[in-house]
């Protein structure tokens, strides 16, 4: 596995992101404030220097007032390289410093520090002027001192330094923490997987353990199972579909080769009688192409097929025209049908005319003679419900259930249950879902109704 694509991996980086964009903030703020404090430092310092002459210029009442302040400058920058001081006045007695002129320009009208490279070797020094007015001993003076700036800039750029390497050490920490909680986080993931993974075609009913399972995962896990109950369910209904699909060809394809063969085996067979034998195997090979043709529709509508050709039609007059057709059926069993209701509905004619002919076909097969066959029409909703209630024998809760899968029947030695091959009722469900409907069944003292529904908006 590529630890890239990891979730530990990833939550990892997120998390060494994350503290690195923290760990930079806060860093930019602290060096902020080092940097204000360290200029707030700075210009104390030159304003302690400068005040040691500024003391003298301002008070002195000496008239060699401009020898005694030399000689204090002297003495403040003896043996001191970090710091240097500077004069000038309109009297070149007060005048004092190398480069003053330069000095006096660069400062002039600034009443904030300003860095010059005066110092050794051409360092940076944070300088400071002041002009200090006449007095009777003396004229006008600009007074200007420097201190060595190296010393703040170094203390700056060491804490640049460790502030750099502690973010980069900080979010590498936070990482390798990151991708060993993650690794310890994901482990109920790497339970369910195993779990996941042992579940094959030999055990279908094993499902993932979610006793101590997360509450994060326990939704997860939940629809996992129910997911593998629907396969499962639908793997069972597989089986037996197709041990159905066998039977109901087996019975037509044994009666073709069995009459066939007797036809064969006699050697003088007259006009009429091979005539009753291709007559027979007709009867079967329509049965075979009616059995394949459902089939056939069938996988459509699961694919997703819609009903295309959409007409807004009464279904009360789409009910009456399939009693029609059913006329003769019903006049041999002394069968009236009543219908109940009417609504306006999308539906292509075509299917809704086939969904509508399974349901009451179904309804005459399993009702007594001389009874009575009640279609109802019901909106409900964003949808109209059709269906067909009629006198039933008994069907337990569980073949209610069944009702629309294919091939299936509550009874084979019911009334006229080997006429149909199983398939018209799982027809009305597909249909149904093709008009975006749904199918309803039940039985209730006697009665069994079943419908299905169409949706008043055409499904997308």
């Amino acid at each position: 596995m590529n630890p890239r694509k990891s979730i530990a991996f990833r939550l990892a980086v997120m998390f060494a992101v994350a503290s690195l964009v923290a760990f930079a903030l806060i860093g930019l703020a602290l060096h902020n404030v080092l940097g204000r404090e360290l200029a707030r430092h700075q210009r104390e310092q030159v304003q302690n220097r400068l005040e040691d002459v500024r003391f003298l210029l301002v008070h002195g009442r000496s008239p060699e007032l401009a020898q005694r302040a030399r000689e204090k400058i002297e003495s403040l920058t003896t043996d001191n390289t970090t710091s240097r001081f500077w004069m000038w006045s309109d009297d070149p007695r007060f005048r004092y410093g190398a480069g003053v002129e330069e000095v006096v320009a660069r400062t002039r009208g600034k009443t904030d520090v300003v860095d010059l490279p005066l110092g050794p070797d051409g360092r940076m020094m944070a300088v400071l002027g002041e002009d200090l007015p006449p007095t009777p001993v003396r004229p006008a003076v600009r007074l200007m001192a420097g201190v060595d700036a190296l010393s703040f800039e170094q203390t700056l750029r060491t804490f640049e330094n460790s502030l750099i390497g502690l973010t980069l050490g900080g979010a590498l920490l936070v990482a390798l923490l990151g991708y060993w909680i993650a690794h310890l986080g994901l482990r109920p993931v790497q339970r369910l997987s195993a779990d996941a993974q042992r579940i094959g075609p030999d055990n279908r009913g094993q499902r993932l353990q979610l006793g101590r399972v997360p509450s994060e995962l326990s939704d997860l896990g939940t629809s996992f199972n129910s997911a593998l109950d629907r396969l499962d369910a639908a793997y069972r209904q597989l089986e037996t579909f197709n041990a159905d699909v066998a039977h109901e060809l087996r019975t037509p394809l044994a009666n073709l080769i069995g009459q066939t063969q007797v036809a064969l085996a006699r050697r003088e067979r007259d006009a009429a009688q091979l005539r009753d034998v291709l007559q027979s195997n007709l009867e079967e090979l329509e049965r075979l192409r009616a059995i394949v043709a459902d089939m056939l529709f069938l996988a459509r509508a699961e694919q997703g097929e819609r009903a295309g050709r959409l007409t807004q039609a009464s279904l009360a007059a789409e009910v009456g025209k399939t009693v029609e057709f059913f006329e003769m059926l019903l006049d041999e069993d002394h069968l009236k049908v009543e219908i109940e209701g009417d609504a306006i509905a999308p539906i292509e004619t075509a299917l809704f005319r086939r969904a509508l002919s399974n349901l009451l076909h179904n309804a005459i097969q399993h009702s007594p003679p001389g009874s009575r066959i009640v279609a109802h029409i019901a909106p409900h909703g964003d949808e109209v419900e059709v269906s067909f209630s009629n006198p039933s024998a008994h069907i337990a809760p569980e073949q209610i259930e069944r009702l629309f899968d294919r091939f299936y029947r509550v009874d084979a030695a019911r009334r006229n249950s080997d006429e149909s091959h199983g398939l018209g009722l799982a027809i009305v469900k597909a249909v149904a879902a093709m008009h975006g409907g749904r199918v309803m069944a039940q039985f209730d003292h006697g009665v069994a109704t079943i419908g299905f529904s169409v949706a008043v908006t055409p499904p997308v």
